[in-house]
């Protein structure tokens, strides 16, 4: 799973200076409808001292009901609209009465009624309150929801994240019991040199793993270093019995995988087609683009699956849009690796591949006839490149994902 890209979006990142923006940019507007109208009735220009005070009464009014709605927002619901309809009719009658006590003092020849007046302005003021208390707490509920949302997101990439490295992590008691057991045969044969340099090979690869983070993508280059460093421990073991050929695509070196994504393999390989030969096996690995996809193929030249296992074993399935090249066949119910094998390596190379990309891979098991044991694996192409590219093409498009970033970064409502 790729990491998602975050980015504030610039309105909402500081949720003060919106509510301010947002204050002075509606009230502006109200004076302006206001204004425009009173000029069409042919109105004088000193019309406009009542309409600004009005608009500055308003502009006051908001604020004190911000006060009262950031209070009432996190109460229980019954709570909060039955107090906002009474806060709500007492600031509109508030309003009301100023604004005709205005217009009284500037038009004390109109022969329109006190109660009249007072009404036409309270059905606007009314209609300007009402709309600004509906906008207040459907962009503070909005936010919320936006918060809630990225925190679930982030929640479940934490949650990806663990079980990443929960698997990665399993590779190492799997791989170490092995080697330190090939380490504790060389000290009781008293091969002192061999078990020391096992050691000092072991601590070098080890040091190796820790510089990649678990749920990490490597290179292909990176991850043949690692093998390497992986495969000159095991041949302290079997000498001439181990025999390895890389096959790497110089096209392929640059494209990334998950990191230790191919050593169970290899270890499987040793285990079941190296150690029970005596003439020991070869391992072959190769890496090639095939079109949008990156192929991996380990294999070796042991016993393979007996034969009422020897079939492809299709566990997992590319799909979407260019996939019309996965591999067809029949379909084994099992997914044991070898006789008598635990099952480990290969389980755990499905779940992180599962987990990195979902039903977009390739995980198929060959055992040809003439024997030996062959794993294929098909990603999307993916280069260091590539992935910054998509993040930053996707990031200034995606709304929900921009205004739950500015929602994190400021915490609490609009003012």
């Amino acid at each position: 799973m790729r990491p998602l890209a975050f980015q504030p979006a610039p309105f909402f990142d500081d949720k003060t200076g919106a509510f301010w923006r947002l204050q002075f940019a509606g009230w502006a507007g109200a004076m302006v409808l206001r204004t425009m109208s009173a000029l069409a009735g042919q109105q004088e220009w000193d019309f406009l001292i009542p309409i600004l005070i009005q608009t500055i009464t308003g502009f006051s009014i908001s604020l004190v009901l911000s006060v009262i709605y950031r209070q009432l927002i996190d109460r229980r619901p019954l709570v909060t609209w039955t107090a906002t309809v009474v806060v709500l009719f007492v600031a509109v009658a508030l309003y009301a009465f100023i604004d005709g006590w205005v217009n009284a003092l500037y038009r004390p020849d109109s022969e329109t009624p006190i109660v009249q007046r007072l009404l036409s302005f309270f059905y606007i003021d009314l209609t300007l309150l009402g709309a600004w208390s509906a906008l207040y707490y459907a962009i503070n509920y909005f936010l919320r929801i936006e918060e809630q949302a990225d925190r679930l997101e982030r929640l479940e990439m934490q949650a990806t994240t663990a079980q990443l490295a929960m698997l990665r992590y399993q590779l190492n008691p799997h791989f170490l019991f092995n080697t330190l057991n090939s380490i504790s045969t060389l000290v009781l044969l008293k091969q002192t040199e061999p078990a020391n340099a096992m050691l000092t090979r072991l601590s070098a690869f080890l040091r190796h793993t820790l510089v990649s983070q678990p749920g990490s993508k490597v290179t292909v280059a990176q991850e043949v270093d690692t093998l390497k460093l992986y495969l000159e421990i095991e041949r302290m073991r079997f000498e001439e019995r181990l025999r390895t050929r890389f096959q790497i695509d110089p096209a392929a070196q640059a494209a990334e995988l998950p990191s230790m994504l191919l050593q169970p393999l290899v270890e499987n390989a040793i285990k079941y087609a190296v150690g029970p030969q005596e003439e020991g096996a070869e391992i072959s690995i190769c890496a090639q683009l095939v079109g949008p996809r990156l192929r991996v193929t380990v294999s070796d030249t042991g016993p393979g699956l007996p034969d009422g296992q020897r079939a492809a074993s299709v566990l997992a399935r590319m799909t979407g849009e260019g996939n019309n090249a996965a591999v067809t066949g029949p379909v084994a119910a099992s997914s044991a690796a070898r006789p008598t094998s635990t099952g480990v390596g290969l389980a755990n190379i499905r779940d992180r591949l599962a987990q990195a990309y979902g039903e977009d891979h390739l995980f198929e098991i060959r055992t040809p006839a003439e024997g030996g044991f062959t794993v294929v694996i098909e990603l999307p192409h993916e280069t260091a490149a590539t992935s910054a590219n998509e993040a930053a093409a996707t990031a200034p498009d995606d709304t929900s994902l921009t205004l739950s970033a500015s929602a994190r970064a400021a915490t609490g409502t609009l003012p």
